[in-house]
């Protein structure tokens, strides 16, 4: 994914520093060339040769280390940078870069970056909170910086409140978020649904079905990584939403259409991935619980067929995307479905077929528009939803 993306990781004297060899370690995973800037104070925390084993470079203190090859090696390493991220980065450091102060190679070599850079403070929190160290923060906002925001939790002494570094795995979304892919969605607002609606029948029982969300998620993430300003209307799921993306939790299929007839005609495109209950009981108040379930009658009414209001309602700058899951004449039920809800297009697959359907982490779709079929080959939910958003670049 970051095959031949460098990144500058710049350490500060903090006890997270441990943290950032993790960091390394992850993104060398992903094929990215990694260099790591250590101020003097950090090499009490953890010893450079860590970061030389790790990202295969020599980890780099000293301005005036005459070790280096025959180049002016700060200005070098920030013509290579694509993103800078200093984490965990101290109060020291912080007020430093914010007022223009280059003394040691890290924060020279910063200076000399044009690429974003991306801060994550830890420390005490109440040096976090000092008007000093907060007017610093709010100083390299106004430069470009983006500021990652602390952690709350028990600190190295012992004290509660934030000030705490986050868990690696975030550190790495910012990043991921900032050079994964191009930003070819940039500008675009994607409106997109996923997991399942739920209808009560009662306070304990509901209808439902098998969706996971995950197709829904995968895509919502892909497009903020290329740049979509992402909203995601979200059904029940077991998963986590990703992050940088606006989460809307709705319940039933009527939570599902208002929020999503709220906000539809101020956006670019539009994908229903969420399987939506297709009945309701008619009122959950007569469907008391009896004692035999076989007893038990149910009188439903349809839900709100959300993509056909859509496709009735869609203004003409806007692309609307299904999907379409059958269980026999999948091309054929699909290509009607594009037609009577008046979409764009619709990413058709199988429940019958072995890697797509509920719950996979593959998916094999059609996509189909209104001139053309392209079938896709088993993909991860990842990959398809790539397939997926450069067919609807291709149409838009």
């Amino acid at each position: 994914m970051l095959k031949h993306k460098t990144v500058l990781l710049g350490v500060t004297g903090s006890i997270a520093a441990y943290k950032i060899a993790n960091l390394a370690r992850m993104l060398k995973k992903l094929h990215c060339n990694v260099h790591v800037l250590m101020t003097q104070n950090a090499t009490q925390f953890i010893n450079p040769v860590t970061f030389e084993t790790l990202t295969e470079h020599k980890c780099l203190i000293d301005t005036f280390d005459r070790n280096f090859q025959y180049s002016v090696e700060h200005v070098a390493l920030a013509k290579q940078a694509d993103v800078v991220m200093i984490a965990p980065a101290s109060a020291n450091v912080i007020g430093k870069i914010a007022n223009g102060i280059a003394d040691d190679m890290l924060t020279t070599t910063v200076m000399a970056c044009p690429c974003k850079k991306i801060i994550s403070p830890a420390m005490n929190h109440n040096m976090l909170h000092n008007p000093i160290v907060q007017d610093n923060l709010a100083k390299l906002e106004r430069f470009g910086y983006e500021i990652i925001k602390p952690d709350k939790g028990m600190l190295a002494n012992g004290d509660i409140g934030d000030g705490r570094m986050p868990e690696e795995s975030v550190l790495l979304e910012y990043i991921l978020k900032e050079i994964a892919y191009e930003k070819d969605l940039a500008g675009k607002k994607i409106l997109i649904t996923a997991g399942a609606t739920q209808e009560a029948i009662d306070p304990v029982r509901f209808i439902t079905n098998h969706s996971t969300g995950k197709m829904g998620f995968a895509l919502a993430k892909t497009a903020m990584l290329r740049g979509a300003d992402v909203t995601l209307i979200a059904g029940h799921t077991e998963i986590e939403p990703p992050m940088f993306v606006n989460v809307i939790r709705v319940k039933s299929a009527q939570d599902m259409f208002e929020a999503v007839t709220k906000i539809s005609s101020q956006q670019d495109i539009i994908i229903k991935s969420a399987a939506v209950a297709d009945y309701t009981p008619v009122t959950t108040a007569e469907n008391k619980v009896k004692k035999s379930d076989s007893d038990m009658s149910i009188q439903l009414k349809r839900t709100q067929d959300i993509l056909k209001y859509l496709g009735e309602h869609k203004p003409e700058h806007q692309f609307l995307c299904g999907f379409s899951m059958e269980t026999e004449n999948v091309l054929e039920n699909s290509r009607k479905k594009l037609i009577s809800k008046h979409c764009d297009m619709i990413c058709a697959n199988s429940l019958t077929t072995e890697g797509a359907g509920f719950g996979t982490d593959t998916n094999i779709l059609t996509l189909i528009t209104k001139d053309a079929e392209t079938a896709l080959p088993k993909l991860s939910k990842e990959e398809a939803s790539h397939r997926i958003l450069d067919k609807i670049l291709e149409n838009f």
